[in-house]
């Protein structure tokens, strides 16, 4: 998995594209700035679970039109920068000569976790139309569909993102080893999220992987090194030191 072998780049050589620690706070806020504006426009109440009576969740959409549109709004402008950051982040391994599947499968995770999380902003937005919430049922089945993929599937998504990150960080120490088995506690969680699907007490790991998985992605993107020769400069400062 370490090739350490691969010949040390410049000191000054970057590894291109954006700041990953960066584009997780942009995520993160932008999330976050949803969250806070749907309560503002809601009067404080949090969103209604699907698993309300359909009578009362139609009628929550039907009263929160503004609310619905732009949390679905942001929460979908929230994907773009996940989406970049795991591609960032898989061209980082790359340079740093990770050659095992982790790479690509975090790539997969964060891909498929910035899609879901699209398409549930887009059903979100959908269900701030009142064309849409004057039929009960129909609105019932889009917050039904808005919730297991801006939830199971983000979550899911988003703990591979992490797994893919965190193991061959633990393995090569290219952050410290607590922060590293941290990544795994919090990707096993999410990617257990889908147990909820069934067991709707489990629905907890929920926030768990979406809030714990970008605290972690952000920590992850200031402390992933750039290149083979700041990975390898830690390690003989180390040891220097240790002399």
């Amino acid at each position: 998995m370490s090739n350490r072998s691969i010949p040390n780049e410049p000191h000054h050589a970057r590894s291109g594209g954006p700041h990953p620690g960066v584009l997780a706070i942009v995520s993160l806020g932008i999330f976050l700035a949803g969250l806070i504006t749907s309560a503002i426009l809601t009067g404080g109440q949090t969103f209604v679970s699907p698993f309300a009576p359909a009578d009362q969740v139609a009628a929550f959409f039907q009263q929160n039109i503004a609310a619905a549109r732009v949390g679905g709004m942001l929460q979908f402008g929230s994907a773009v920068p996940l989406g970049i950051y795991a591609a960032t982040v898989y061209a980082r391994q790359l340079r740093l000569g990770v050659r095992v599947p982790g790479p690509a499968i975090g790539f997969f995770g964060g891909i498929s976790a910035a899609i879901f999380l699209m398409f549930s902003g887009s059903v979100t937005w959908l269900l701030g139309r009142p064309e849409i919430t004057t039929d009960a049922t129909l609105t019932h089945a889009l917050s039904f569909l808005a919730f297991i993929t801006g939830g199971v599937g983000y979550v899911v998504g988003l703990g591979l993102l992490v797994a893919g990150i965190a193991v061959p960080s633990l393995i090569l120490r290219f952050m410290p080893r607590w922060l590293a088995w941290t990544g795994l506690v919090i990707a096993a969680l999410s990617e257990l999220s889908f147990l909820s699907m069934a067991v709707e007490p489990l629905q907890f790991l929920l926030p768990v992987g979406r809030f714990g998985g970008l605290l972690w992605l952000i920590a992850a993107g200031f402390l992933l090194p750039r290149n083979r020769a700041a990975a390898n400069e830690e390690p003989r400062t180390a040891g220097t030191a240790r002399r």
